[in-house]
């Protein structure tokens, strides 16, 4: 077994939510974080979308997508897609 790269798109709950902040905890929660970057939606809402790295096995994505649904400030996370690294 390898890895994967999985890319997540991270919805904040409003546009008052402190992006840097929020990134800040999410690397803090997943360290296989690799990229950030800050996606504009509209009416001064934005996205982060991710890349993080991990290990290739049963449930392992999930894992990720549900620890960033709990974190404060995060009204929703989905998984864009995932690749073999």
């Amino acid at each position: 077994m390898g890895d994967v790269a999985v890319i997540i798109k991270v919805m904040p709950e409003s546009p008052e939510v402190d992006l840097a902040a929020l990134e800040a905890l999410i690397r803090e929660k997943l360290p296989g974080t690799q990229d950030v970057v800050v996606e504009p939606i509209g009416f001064g809402l934005s996205s982060l979308k991710l890349a993080i790295v991990v290990p290739d096995g049963e449930g392992t994505t999930e894992e990720a997508e549900e620890t960033l649904r709990t974190l404060e400030g995060v009204e929703s996370a989905e998984i864009i897609s995932v690749t073999l690294t």
